[in-house]
């Protein structure tokens, strides 16, 4: 099941999600919007491996946007830093964001129970579109998990996205044994 507006409330209250900043004109009748935070981030080589540590390039986007381009991935970041603590959160990209033609995840759009932190956004774009740091990119939707949690996300030795930031983060995939 999905949290309702009225529901998303009481657990904030409760401190199970935490949004941070939280404006109540972003609560939608059942998510939250989030905005493109002011930093994105490209990957220095034009090939990438999944083996190993593939470094990126941040930069800020200036007051004026910035115009993203198709045929490169680049890495956003949410504005919002948020916790949940009892729900699985859900990342989508909000309709009038995908009728520019950005596309804001490529698959890593579930949260786990226990993550908190930003949101890395995995940004293409069909066409070229100027953005701008805090226009809304997103809403945050949250599920009920039936059944107890054993280890939450933030509590996981080998969580790779478990730092704080407020700036986009690169693949960790070199850390996974394959």
């Amino acid at each position: 099941m999905i949290l309702s507006d009225k529901r998303i409330l009481e657990e904030i209250d409760k401190g199970t999600i935490v949004i941070e900043p939280f404006d109540r004109k972003c609560l939608g009748t059942n998510s939250y919007d989030v905005h493109l935070g002011k930093y994105l981030a490209t990957y220095k080589d034009a090939i990438l491996d999944a083996k190993k540590h593939n470094e990126i390039a941040h930069f800020e986007i200036p007051e004026e946007g910035y115009i993203l381009q198709p045929g490169k991935l680049y890495l956003g970041v949410t504005l919002e830093y948020t916790e949940t603590h009892g729900h699985v959160p859900f990342l989508e990209g909000k309709s009038s964001t995908g009728r520019l033609g950005i596309d804001i995840h490529a698959t890593a759009g579930k949260g786990d129970v226990g993550f908190c932190n930003t949101w890395t956004l995995e940004i293409s774009v069909a066409q070229p579109v100027r953005v701008y740091a805090g226009m809304p990119v997103g809403q945050l939707i949250y599920f009920v998990v039936d059944g107890d949690i054993e280890t939450l996300y933030n509590t996981k030795g080998n969580a790779k996205y478990n730092n704080k930031t407020i700036r986009p983060v690169e693949s960790m995939m070199w850390k996974n044994a394959f």
